[in-house]
């Protein structure tokens, strides 16, 4: 019987097996010298990397030079991302509001750590991602000393601080640690490689940045998620009154706006309650708008998917010289493309792609007449809707703003200089449709979540978040040591506890099946037992601790948990336990995994497993006694799934 892995995805591998596929010549082998002895060498699969650039190339490569972003440590930063880790999350249900019901999740633990653990079970499923990261500003606490950071005489290496004899070729400034730069870029630029993976294809990322390091954030972002999907940079006046920072009274902050693919991307415009509306329908008053996009940087070259044909059907007139649409072409329908730019040629397209227009054709989208013979596509406006400025100048957007939110929540200073809900709502009502997930993994005081919950009461949205915050220790001189909040997870936590409280008590008929709660998870080591000792090494006491390889501490909720990440499920989805012939078996999202950990289990138990056709299975390796009795698991399955006898292997597991 397989075992799971028990550990986050090896990207380096993933990556190396998509190189082979395509150029299985730039395949080679290098030692392993993680795994090799003096006595036995070992070797891994490795790219030949000068042979893989001349395939990408036409031209001969033969110079180093390029137009690239780089620091002291970058190379080192790809490793580590790409680097598996041993880790786990362990559900914390005392912590946790409404655990059984909600579909929201707040981590505790090293970001780099749990984007790393949420690679499978959140792949492509995250349509927003937000994140106010440390600014490096070099009075901000700067919190995330990663594992693989260089040592001074390897940075000084690096960058060439001595020369060939042993002398300076430049001076150091004292005042400043000379990796200052280099740390904080490694920091970020390997989450947001992790970060991207989780971004569904048409998703969306924001990120907060002042001037610090706002050149090396762009330069990184570019590399990541690509300059063609750089959506655009928000100028936000955060600091209305200015503050003194010598020369010039600073005002702002940016926040960096990215898709993964623009092409695939389609944003929400923001509504404008302050329009009257010349038309309506059952669903409310309306304007009409053009559906082609008048931007002439997208057009019928860089964006095929949005050029294509409307048929207005002429014989189908709807109220007030209005025409129903498709996409099939009918006896008496008129074809229409979008319209090319007067004031070059160039053609336009349209706003959204085929699906979109097919979940609101004729009901959002309609044909018009706009002279004889000239017919449009145009879009209902509900709201009179305005696209989001690059300029965000109103006070909601302030920080001063969001002090007071936090303040008002939590009953005093507890945090600083938080991100003001209004800015966190107008991002989710851009990026998101009415079901989606939000991720934050520089998640403070909450906003972010608060934010989704608000957003999700005002229209009656079913938005998740996860929150991801490492558990930083308050400073015990700090008004929110002293309020008793020992650490910034314990800070969000409950914000995001009186914040769903008190949406809740304001409008209570509207508000009754709205998801305040979240599942509190914490990052700890692996819940298997680690054993390096060669055989000489044990003894009868030893041998006796091992007939379990599974922590003592552990317990079954943290066991499901375990296989949830390893298996690649949401970590949010309901579950029950329930007594079998004496065994406790949990059944997962009614039948994506079903798991017992108990210690011999019977055959009665597995046969009422196998009966209910789980999707996965997993049992505890110490649960049978013999490799028979494991035999014996396989063949039960297969006799109550005949038809999925070919994949038995796959879907049960011990570990």
């Amino acid at each position: 019987m397989n075992k799971l892995r028990m550990e986050s995805p090896d990207l380096t591998a993933q990556n190396i097996d998509r190189i082979a596929a395509l150029f299985p010549n730039c395949i080679t082998e290098m030692l392993d010298e993680e795994h090799s002895t003096p006595e036995k060498k070992v070797y891994k699969r490795a790219v030949n990397f000068e042979l893989l650039k001349q395939m990408l190339s036409p031209d001969v490569v033969d110079s180093d030079e390029a137009y690239e972003f780089t620091w002291v440590g970058k190379k080192a930063a790809i490793v580590e991302a790409n680097k598996p880790i041993r880790k786990t999350l362990r559900p914390c249900v005392a912590e946790s509001k409404d655990w059984d019901t909600t579909e929201n999740l707040y981590i505790e633990g090293d970001n780099l750590e749990v984007l790393k653990l949420l690679q499978e079970s959140y792949l492509g499923k995250v349509k927003m991602i937000y994140i106010d990261p440390p600014y490096n500003t070099g009075s901000d606490r700067f919190v995330y000393p990663d594992s693989y950071m260089m040592g001074a005489d390897e940075y000084e290496d690096g960058i060439g601080f001595y020369d060939e004899n042993g002398n300076r070729n430049f001076m150091e400034n004292n005042s400043s640690d000379p990796r200052f730069h280099s740390k904080w870029c490694s920091m970020v630029y390997q989450r947001l490689m992790l970060a991207r993976s989780l971004l569904s294809e048409n998703g969306f990322i924001f990120i907060s940045i002042d001037d610090n390091e706002m050149d090396s954030l762009k330069k990184m972002c570019d590399e990541v998620f690509g300059l063609s999907n750089h959506c655009g940079t928000f100028v936000i006046n955060s600091t209305p009154n200015a503050r003194d920072y010598g020369h010039i009274g600073k005002m702002h902050e940016f926040c960096l706006f990215y898709a993964k693919d623009i092409t695939k991307a389609e944003s929400n415009m923001l509504p404008d309650e302050s329009k009257t509306f010349k038309y309506h329908d059952k669903n409310g008053g309306y304007n009409i708008h053009p559906l082609y996009n008048s931007n002439e940087a997208f057009h019928k070259l860089n964006r095929p998917n949005l050029y294509y044909p409307f048929y207005i059907y002429l014989d189908r007139p709807l109220d007030k010289g209005f025409f129903e649409i498709g996409l099939e072409k009918k006896e008496h329908s008129v074809e229409v493309y979008p319209p090319k730019s007067i004031k070059n040629g160039v053609q336009f397209v349209w706003r959204w792609g085929k699906e979109k227009a097919l979940q609101n054709m004729n009901e959002e989208i309609i044909g018009y007449e706009v002279k004889p013979g000239e017919y449009r596509i145009v879009q209902k406006m509900r709201h009179e809707e305005k696209i989001i400025r690059s300029l965000l100048t109103d006070t909601k957007y302030s920080s001063r703003r969001g002090t007071a939110e936090v303040e008002d929540i939590l009953n005093g200073k507890i945090f600083s200089f938080p991100k003001p809900l209004s800015l966190i709502m107008d991002f989710c009502k851009v990026a998101l449709s009415s079901t989606d997930i939000v991720l934050d993994f520089f998640s403070g005081a909450a906003t972010t979540a608060h934010a989704v919950m608000q957003l999700n009461a005002e229209d009656g949205g079913h938005r998740k978040f996860i929150m991801v915050q490492l558990p930083e220790k308050c400073d015990e001189a700090s008004e929110a040591y002293k309020a008793g909040y020992k650490n910034i997870c314990e800070i969000g936590k409950e914000r995001i506890r009186r914040a769903g409280d008190k949406i809740k008590s304001e409008s209570p008929m509207t508000t009754q099946d709205l998801d305040i709660g979240f599942r509190v998870l914490k990052l700890d080591d692996t819940n298997m037992k680690d054993v390096y000792y060669a055989p000489d090494d044990y003894d009868q006491g030893m041998l006796a601790g091992l007939e379990s390889n599974i922590k003592d501490d552990r317990t079954d909720l943290d066991l499901l948990f375990g296989c949830l990440i390893d298996w690649g499920l949401p970590l949010s989805l309901p579950y029950k336990s329930e007594q079998i012939d004496g065994c406790t078996v949990h059944t997962y999202n009614d039948g994506d995994l079903i798991a017992c950990f108990d210690a011999n289990i019977p055959e009665s138990v597995v046969k009422e497993i196998a009966k209910r056709k789980p999707l996965r299975a997993v049992f505890r390796d110490s649960g049978f006694a013999s490799s028979p009795e494991k035999i014996n698991v396989f063949e039960i399955f297969k006799l109550y799934m005949p038809e999925d006898a070919g994949d038995i292997s796959k879907r049960v597991r011990v570990i």
